[in-house]
């Protein structure tokens, strides 16, 4: 009989009652979910998911029975509009419209081809707007955040972002585009936002974005401008607009689709234009200048490398709205992604630090714009000589393969040093490196830069702490076997501890170009310094300081949400770190970006010319930029250089540990024990050694980078030996792996 049973209960199944196809597609859009996720759940392939939310197929069973389900629940948390007792037209929650917040200001309309600006068309009815949050229903895995983040607001139905002034961006800074197999466009926006893209073509999309979307963000200085809207173009909606899901080998190496492309046709058609750029994996759409107004759009498309996995991990692949949440929160916390993590870093400078703003009014009662105080101006400067990179026009003089030399050029990078290990540390049982957070971050705060005025030659100079510039002075005087730490002098192994004043750690022998930290820190370590020249700037100031906050919130707020705090104690802080990222793996992304945002946009003060047809003495693009200044870079990364040398020296002082390796910001240690405990000496007040190490998540602090064996040193220290070089095992103290590239087979 129980067979019977069975057999009935399935013939039933076999006919469970559907809702129509466009019912169908409501509900998963509803709760947030993708053909995908759909898909996965009932055991079948996205495009089968698809065709049942066409009308074109029918699910069978048994995976009729679990889809009739999955509607039936769906359908009790998200009814029907007309069963709310209001018809509709639309199947989403309509948005009340809301006046068009102004989108940039007079202070700031800087003429170039990469930020045009434009009059913005008048407000338009909003698009329609759905939420993927309702009562009483499990919060999607792009909601799902820590604890410490969530927001009452992002578990509700909302019509919009009220949080956004005016509401003139509404619906936040982006939105994530896919396409289903009916050709209809989905976009996924910050805090679960799903909106109705109705437009058929790339020139309709951009017009769509900047009438209807409500997509952008507010200015983060007040003589600054509004960030422009970014659309994120999965596979399915480039093929939906008629562009490639990827680009050919040779469209990748030009980095663009080229001009004869029937997308960009389009565009010139619609009257849009393209920047300098084109159409590439980050595109920026814009009509020239009108006035004091942007219309312009930027454009990111995954599948055509746009979010380098050295920066963004596997963000390409996540899901449109868990990509959505990933790309949201950094354009939160630091800025709406412009480029690569480097190019957004450079951006972010100028966006915090404007170099105009609005004059009082003149006597018509007219605004201009005028150089505004602290900031690098708006045109570009010539670098001192020896501050230029090798190609440089102000180099031209120079005969052809010449070989610059110390005392010609500024040679002011980070770390990359090396010793053999002692008896002692080779009695020792493990290696340990420190790793320092956002080091060139820490390193910018506080430093001290040229602004708009060109470098002034400066021959028998008296040093100043307080100028910035680059300094040509012999330090080979200065010895580290006897310095000052602090008040007091202290008797020190030399051969234990890298020079602080070259990357490679080696002693200098002669005259040579520092920038101002480096020498500083000369005086500092109790020596007299006596420049031969100098290259200096009168007017300075500490350009870089909010950037610095900037990041620095954005790094710290994030981490909080993984569960490491700041006033975590350091075993709390250690516990804290082990397998942070496994706890919110999209959250880890956006730290990994920030981080990248952090050093890519210092090495971009000092872009090197690239692309081909370029020949040394031409002027590449770099230079027409404001921020194209080598002079910052290496007063960073000078200061950075110092403050790790200064943590070492203190350290050793102290303990009369050394360190056995250096790279950047990674100090490798021999120890007894497998933990920065065993190297850095807490007391049960919970503090160590003044001005050395310490551990905890602020910029500045260490983190623990990796542990090895000693034997496991010795054996790298072997395999890679050769021609009296030494390998440094910090680059290979993280996960103990050594490539066929390092070993050169």
């Amino acid at each position: 009989m129980s067979e019977l049973f069975d057999a009935v209960d399935a013939l039933v199944a076999s006919r469970s009652p559907l809702p129509p196809p466009a019912e169908r597609r409501r509900l998963r859009q509803a709760h947030a979910l993708t053909l995908d996720e759909v898909a996965a759940a009932l055991g079948v392939r996205r495009a089968t998911v698809g065709g049942w939310e066409s009308g074109k197929a029918e699910p069978r069973p048994p995976e009729r029975e679990a889809y009739a389900r999955l509607l039936k629940q769906l359908a009790t948390l998200y009814p029907a509009p007309e069963s709310r007792g209001a018809p509709q037209e639309d199947t989403g929650t309509a948005t009340p419209a809301a006046p068009a917040g102004p989108r940039g200001g007079a202070a700031e309309a800087t003429a170039t081809a990469e930020a045009a600006e434009a009059e913005e068309p008048p407000a338009a009815p909003p698009a329609p707007v759905r939420h993927a949050a309702a009562t009483q229903r499990p919060v999607p895995r792009a909601e799902r955040v820590p604890q410490s983040s969530r927001r009452p607001a992002a578990r509700k139905a909302a019509p919009a972002n009220t949080s956004a002034p005016g509401g003139g961006y509404a619906h936040g800074p982006l939105l994530v585009l896919d396409a289903d197999v009916e050709r209809q466009v989905t976009g996924y926006g910050v805090g679960g936002l799903i909106l109705d893209v109705p437009a058929k073509s790339l020139p309709a999309l951009v017009e769509w974005t900047l009438t209807e979307a409500r997509l952008g963000s507010e200015k983060l200085h007040g003589s600054g401008k509004d960030g422009d809207p970014l659309l994120v173009l999965t596979e399915a909606a480039c093929e939906r607009y008629g562009l490639p899901a990827a680009l050919s080998e040779a469209e990748r190496l030009a980095g663009r689709l080229p001009e004869g492309h029937k997308v960009v046709k389009q565009l010139e058609r619609a009257g849009w234009q393209l920047t300098k750029r084109g159409l590439g994996p980050w595109a920026r759409i814009y009509r020239p200048a009108q006035g004091s107004r942007r219309q312009c759009v930027q454009l990111c498309i995954p599948s055509w490398r746009a979010l380098d996995g050295r920066a963004w991990g596997h963000a390409a692949q996540l899901q449109p709205a868990e990509l959505a949440r990933v790309l949201g929160v950094f354009a939160q916390r630091v800025m709406t992604p412009v480029g690569s993590t480097a190019v957004t870093g450079l951006h972010l400078m100028t966006a915090l630090n404007p170099p105009t703003r609005a004059s009082e009014p003149d006597e018509n009662g007219k605004r201009h714009r005028e150089h505004r105080p602290g900031s690098l101006g708006t045109e570009p400067m010539d670098p001192a000589p020896c501050e230029a990179t090798d190609g440089h026009p102000v180099l031209a003089q120079l005969p052809r393969f010449h070989v610059r030399g110390p005392g010609e050029r500024l040679f002011e990078e980070a770390y990359d040093w090396a010793r053999d290990m002692t008896d002692a540390e080779c009695m020792q049982r493990y290696l340990v490196g420190l790793d320092v957070n956002l080091a060139f971050g820490a390193a910018a705060n506080g430093a001290v830069v040229g602004l708009a005025s060109p470098p002034v030659h400066v021959t028998d100079p008296v040093f100043d702490a307080a100028v910035p510039g680059s300094w040509l002075v012999d330090l080979s005087h200065v010895d580290l076997s006897r310095v000052k730490v602090g008040r007091q002098w202290r008797d020190l192994d030399a051969a234990l501890l890298p020079s602080p004043f070259t990357p490679t750690g080696q002693r200098p022998t002669g005259p040579a170009w520092y920038a101002t930290p480096t020498v500083a820190y000369a005086v500092e370590l109790g020596y007299d310094v006596a420049p031969v020249e100098a290259w200096v700037r009168r007017e300075s100031g500490r350009f870089l300081d909010g950037w610095y906050k900037r990041l620095r919130d954005a790094y710290v707020a994030t981490m909080a949400d993984l569960g490491v705090g700041e006033k975590l104690s350091p075993g709390e802080f250690l516990e804290a770190m082990d397998g942070y990222k496994s706890r919110d793996p999209e959250l880890g992304i956006v730290v990994d970006a920030v981080k990248m945002t952090v050093k890519g946009g210092i090495g971009k003060l000092q872009e090197k010319a690239r692309g081909g047809g370029w020949k040394p003495g031409q002027a590449w693009p770099a230079l027409a930029r404001p921020t194209w200044r080598p002079d910052i870079r290496a007063a960073v990364i000078s200061r950075a250089r110092v403050n790790m040398h200064r943590k070492m020296l203190h350290l050793a002082a102290a303990t009369g540990r050394y360190p056995v390796a250096v790279l950047s910001d990674c100090a490798v240690y021999a120890a007894d024990g497998p933990s920065p405990l065993d190297v850095l000496p807490y007391g049960a007040d919970g503090k160590t050694v003044p001005g050395s190490f310490r551990l905890g998540v602020s910029p500045g602090m260490v983190k623990h980078e990796g542990t090895q064996s000693v034997l496991w040193g010795a054996e790298v220290l072997e395999q890679l030996a050769g021609d009296g070089h030494v390998a440094n095992l910090a680059r290979y103290i993280k996960t103990g792996e050594v490539t066929a590239k390092d070993t050169g087979e």
